[in-house]
Parts: structure tokens; sequence; C-alpha cells
């Protein structure tokens, strides 16, 4: 379940209230087609009172190939007139039978108890837009990282172009056992921009993605660890970081210290390279400081576990503010 237990419930619902909304507006249609030819309604009973008669006819035994061979054409007589009926009103029976946004499943998210496609698609969306929610997923993409600001310096060029590069083949090559990634560098040199880039990618490609600021995640977890008696029934930040396919943790370093976040974002980490579960970390801290903050346990795993891309440049605010200062001249 990479997309989380309330992605998955969201969706789940959406899908309930569409099927709902369909079958009730086809039951309309066909309500005011019965007022408007009664005989309908009386034929449509006495097909459903032939099918009835089958299974009737194969309890009760004697001859019951005629007698099924009888309510068979009995019942083609019926759908016929049925059918008449729906012309001389100018239907058909599609149009008084449920419209469902997905045909295969009709709506219930399963086809021969496999999750349908549309669920699926659902769930992406559901996922890209509460993400789009609070960062800007559509601007932050690979088209848009411009390697202009580093054009004055060769080796950050080439550096950068190199780290784009790598970025695009890890969203082409994306598993669910795809490797961990390590963004260093200070800040303003696009490690957010690009780990934007690969979540908006891996969502469309079908994976369940969670993004969010090293410190949005330990306000939530220490939160959490207060309110988790009281809803003990409700998937904590915790859970979710554990199960997502690609967890994108930004600014590792820029949170609050506390003993506790401390000890759970070593359990998350830990625990998803045991279970070899991607995670891309950005941070602006050196692993000598990585290892002070966090202990040498932590950072062992970073160091062993991640590949490493190291950012070079100037920061982009800096030379934004020359871009315009130049513009004005």
């Amino acid at each position: 379940m990479g997309f989380g237990k309330k992605i998955y419930e969201e969706a789940r619902t959406e899908l309930e209230r569409r099927r709902q909304t369909a079958e009730a507006a086809a039951n309309e249609r066909l309500e005011r087609f019965y007022e408007r030819c009664p005989e309908a309604r009386d034929t449509r009973s006495a097909i459903a009172g032939n099918a009835a008669g089958v299974a009737k006819a194969v309890v009760q035994g004697g001859n019951v190939r005629a007698e099924i061979k009888k309510l068979q054409d009995r019942a083609r007589e019926l759908n016929a007139e049925y059918d008449r009926l729906l012309t001389k009103a100018g239907l058909t029976r599609e149009e008084i039978s449920p419209q469902y946004t997905c045909p295969h499943c009709k709506d219930t998210g399963f086809v021969d108890g496999r999750l349908c496609d549309c669920f699926r698609q659902l769930q992406r969306s559901i996922a890209y837009e509460k993400l789009s929610m609070d960062v800007p997923l559509e601007k932050s993409t690979f088209s848009s990282f411009d390697l202009s600001y580093y054009k004055d310096d060769p080796k950050a060029y080439r550096q950068m172009e190199t780290i784009l590069q790598t970025c695009k083949n890890y969203v082409e090559r994306f598993r669910k056992n795809s490797s961990s990634l390590l963004f260093k560098g200070n800040t303003g040199l696009g490690k957010t921009h690009l780990s934007l880039a690969i979540a908006g990618e891996v969502i469309a490609k079908g994976f369940g993605v969670i993004y969010g600021s090293a410190q949005s995640f330990a306000v939530s977890l220490e939160k959490e660890r207060f309110d988790r008696r009281e809803q003990e029934d409700v998937e904590d930040t915790h859970s979710q970081l554990l199960s997502c396919d690609l967890l994108i943790l930004d600014d590792l370093g820029a949170e609050f210290p506390s003993a506790y976040v401390s000890a759970a974002l070593y359990d998350i980490l830990n625990s998803r390279m045991l279970a070899d579960k991607p995670t891309i970390i950005s941070t602006n801290l050196s692993m000598k400081e990585l290892q002070d903050r966090y202990g040498e346990r932590l950072a062992s795993r970073i160091a062993g576990y991640y590949g490493k891309l190291e950012f070079l440049g100037n920061d982009h605010r800096t030379e934004d503010q020359k871009r315009r200062q130049e513009a004005k001249k």
C-alpha cells in the first residue's frame, strides 16, 4: 500500500460516491420511464419472474431441458417487448443503466478481485493534489531546472549537469527497491527543485510518494507522540513514512533538535533501508555535522547506504538578484 492508508481510503470513498451517484441517476431515469410507460414496469417484472422460473424448474425436476427451453423462449419475447417499449419512448437500455465513471469495475475499484487501474489512477491523483497543495510541484520539473545559474563556474556546471541527468535516470529506472540518494550542498543550489521533480515523475508512474521537510515531519512526530493514545485507529506519520514507496526528506538538520525525533528518524531510515525501500534526503550539513547532530549510527547508515550527490554553485537567490539588477541597467 505505497500511497498510505489515508489516500487509499479517500480513493475508496470517492469511488463509492461515484458509484452511488451513477446508480441513483439511473434509477431516476428508469422511474421517469416507468411513469411514462407503466407497461414497461410490468414487462420488467415478468422478465424477473421468468428468470426465477429457471431455478424453480431445476429444483422441481421433470423434463428440465424442455421447461428451460420454454422459459428461454419466453425471456427472448419479453426482452424484445421491453426493447420495443424503450424505443417507443426514445430510449436505449444504456440510457436507463448506471453511467459509471469506469465501465470495467463499475466504480467498485476491483475487477475479478484485483485492483482496477482507475483505483490506482485515483490514488495517484489524490497524492499529487495533496503534494501540490504544499509545494510548487508543477513548477519544479526537470525541464524548468535552469543550468544557466552555474555557467560562470565550469566545475559547478559540469557537476550539476551530471546530477540533473542522474536524477532523470533515477526516475526512468525507478522501482520499489531503487537505491537511496543523499543531496548535499549549501542552500539555493537546486536540491529541493530536483527532489520535487523526482516526486512528480515518480507519482506519475504510479508509485506512492511522501515528501516533506524534516521540520514538518518532526512537528507531526512530536505531536502524535502525545496524541497516539487517543487516535490508535488512525495511521500516523511514522507508519506513513515507513510504508510509502519513496520517502523524500527535505532539509534534514533544519528541524528543532529533539532526542525523540532523532530516534524516530533513525528508526524510519533504518527500517526503510532494511526493507529495501528508497529514500531521498537533502541536507546542508556535512557528514561530520550529521554525525555530531544525529550520532554515529544514523550517519554511518547514510554514508554507507546512500548514493551521494554533491551540489555545487552559488545560491540561486543571489543569482536572481544579480539578474534583476542587470535587467534594470
